[in-house]
């Protein structure tokens, strides 16, 4: 899962890179992304316990009350993603997924040359952009709330054991 998850960042970064360049670099990069997209639709779906779905994508009226409690200092700590990290990695999911789309279909016959495909594509890229700076923020907040770091948790491995009041 750290694997995947750590490849996906390097896809992207890579994708921003040469998005300006000429060549198939970008284009390689994209589809990098997408096969990493769906190995990790996969996991989502056969992995352990933490890396699935099931496991830690909450109805949003669950993911609006964790927010409420975040912001009133009061959220609980999470053993895998809270609600909110769960949405976040959906949304930057589909984000590549749809990156990946446009990206494929702006090279098709019957959109080669049209301009709407390349400005869905950055609008896109741009959101995601945003969605990665939130996400940054999220983990970084929520480690300093919970006296964590999740960040080497998503390195290395390790996290702490859960205690009394952690959501399992």
């Amino acid at each position: 899962m750290r694997l995947i998850h750590w490849a996906q960042v390097a896809a992207v970064v890579a994708a921003w890179v040469t998005s300006g360049m000429t060549g198939i670099a970008h284009e390689y990069v994209g589809y990098c992304a997408g096969a990493l997209v769906l190995m990790r639709l996969v996991w989502g779906g056969i992995g352990n316990r933490y890396a699935r779905f099931t496991q830690f994508l909450k109805p949003v009226p669950a993911a609006l009350d964790y927010l409420s409690l975040v912001i009133r200092s009061k959220a609980p700590r999470y053993i895998g993603h809270n609600p909110l990290g769960g949405w976040m990695a959906v949304a930057l999911l589909s984000c590549v997924s749809l990156l990946v789309l446009t990206g494929w279909a702006m090279g098709t016959d019957l959109l080669w040359g049209y301009e709407w495909p390349v400005r869905v594509h950055v609008a896109i890229a741009w959101a995601m952009v945003g969605m990665i700076a939130l996400h940054i923020f999220g983990v970084i907040f929520t480690s300093w709330q919970h006296r964590e770091n999740l960040a080497g948790a998503m390195i290395f491995g390790n996290k702490a054991a859960p205690e009394p009041g952690d959501v399992d």
